[in-house]
């Protein structure tokens, strides 16, 4: 800066202090929009990157799921056709009884 002739050092007059304002402002301004566009193009990468890594992670989910329905159902199929037998076989063995003595019983005398 170039100092005042009447030998103020470092008094600016009001336009020049106006206009130095305006800059530095204006600086600011461009400075805040760049950082924005920057900020906006990293964040489009990343989410391009992320549903990149997710794509084929929501693929192998769905796999997943269609898999556990199916196997789901072959289980209830496969209850609902032995129930009957099952709780038939239980209640053979439930109800048959047999008395015997166990191998370790020592009768006293």
């Amino acid at each position: 800066l170039v100092e005042p002739a009447d030998g103020r050092q470092g008094a600016l007059d009001p336009t020049r202090r106006a206009s130095k304002n305006r800059r530095l402002k204006q600086a600011k301004e461009e400075a805040q929009a760049e950082i924005e566009q920057y900020r906006l193009q990293r964040e489009k990468e990343f989410k391009t990157k992320e549903a990149a890594a997710l794509g084929s992670h929501g693929n192998s989910a769905v796999e997943v799921d269609r898999e556990t329905a199916e196997r789901m159902g072959y289980i209830q199929a496969s209850y609902r056709s032995n129930r009957e037998a099952v709780l038939g076989q239980l209640l053979q063995h439930v109800c048959d009884i047999k008395p015997e003595f166990h191998a370790n019983y020592r009768v006293a005398g």
